[in-house]
């Protein structure tokens, strides 16, 4: 039985390391996720105010749909909201 133990060890310490770097990536790419939908909304805030005071009706909203093609897309996403807003308006 001790015979099996050394090589179920060193698999078992390679399991984890695996797991731990897994984690850790995946807890990277959620930061980066949430990092670029709370841009993305900061963004969309100005960007807001910033047509507003030019006086064009363009508008993208707040909302859960805008957060996710922020936090997807990234400002690509918020130039192709924009872009579908000015669409609007033709």
């Amino acid at each position: 039985m001790e015979k099996f133990m050394g090589p179920v060890l060193v698999a078992g310490a390679c399991g984890v390391i695996l797991v731990i770097g897994a984690l850790r990536s995946r807890a990277e790419w959620l930061l980066n996720l949430m990092l670029r939908a709370l841009l993305g909304m900061i963004a969309v805030y100005f960007i807001n105010e910033f047509l507003a005071g030019r006086g064009i009706a363009v508008a993208v909203g707040i909302n859960g749909i805008t957060f996710l093609t922020s936090a997807i897309l990234g400002f690509p996403g918020l130039a192709a909201l924009y872009g579908l807003g000015f669409y609007q308006l033709l």
